[in-house]
């Protein structure tokens, strides 16, 4: 089976560029399941839910969130609604919402994960070593055959660390949040995949998507910006496709996606 993740999708530029993707390349690449953080899709911060329903009618099977889930406030009135809207497993359990989803696809219980990362982000979330501990702890249970984890965390040291903390117990921790696809792709000593940032979705041009001119200014100056998706031509895909064995549910082989593409080929 073929698991596609995609790192952070921003604002319309993103939404547009992975949906054209999956019309034109899932069936191709024989797709069976796909995973997006959609964190940032909403106007470059938050999710909205008719972009929610929009982005999984184009092919989403799991949607994955981060440290601007609140950023549009209406995700408190309708997250529980969608059981394949995650958020970060590890915030304080008065957030609504859900950490962990596990889905059938090919015949195999499938369980996705959200974390969210201490270092360098916020302080009010708990320790994700233990959350992802006791999600691993209920896989005997569940029926579980794959795990796949989407870590959204700053610091790869910390990244590096849970990924080999849980090595041989999870199928595969994908870091998301820097909006920088890495290039440390690699199986680890007990079969678990591991990617420090699988990178973003939307315009090329921009800093991280955002506006370049807004991010040089408070970069430069100090002074307050908003920082507004970047207006592009030129728009960028990453993902990664995880090829998992059906006997050993294990990763055999892996494949970066690094694609651009013009406002040609897609309407933004």
């Amino acid at each position: 089976m073929k698991i596609l993740f995609v790192g952070d999708c921003v604002g319309k530029a993103g939404r547009e560029t992975l949906k054209h993707f999956l019309e034109t390349e899932k069936e191709k690449l024989n797709i069976s399941l796909v995973i997006a953080n959609l964190e940032n899709a909403s106007h470059g911060k938050g999710l909205l839910e008719k972009h929610f329903l929009d982005m999984v009618a184009s092919g989403i099977d799991v949607v994955t969130m981060g440290n601007h889930y609140l950023a549009k406030k209406e995700i408190l009135n309708y997250i529980d609604n969608y059981p394949t809207l995650l958020r970060p497993r590890n915030l304080p359990k008065y957030h609504p919402g859900r950490g962990d989803i596990v889905i059938n696809k090919n015949h195999k219980n499938i369980k996705i994960t959200n974390l969210m990362g201490r270092v360098f982000m916020a302080d009010y979330v708990t320790n994700p070593f233990e959350s992802l501990e006791e999600s691993v702890s209920l896989n005997p249970s569940e029926n579980v055959d794959i795990h796949i984890v989407d870590l959204h965390a700053e610091a790869t040291g910390e990244k590096q660390a849970l990924a080999w903390e849980f090595d041989g117990r999870i199928t595969a921790l994908i870091g998301t949040h820097t909006h920088v696809q890495t290039n440390d792709a690699r199986l680890l000593k007990n079969g678990t995949f591991y990617l420090s940032d699988v990178g973003m979705v939307g315009p090329y041009n921009g800093i991280l998507g955002s506006s370049r001119d807004a991010v040089i200014k408070r970069n430069m100056t100090g002074l307050p910006a908003v920082f507004d998706v970047q207006d592009d031509d030129t728009f960028i895909l990453n993902a990664v496709i995880l090829d998992i064995d059906d006997q050993t549910n294990k990763v055999i082989d892996f494949h970066l996606i690094n694609k651009l593409y013009s406002k040609d080929e897609v309407d933004v």
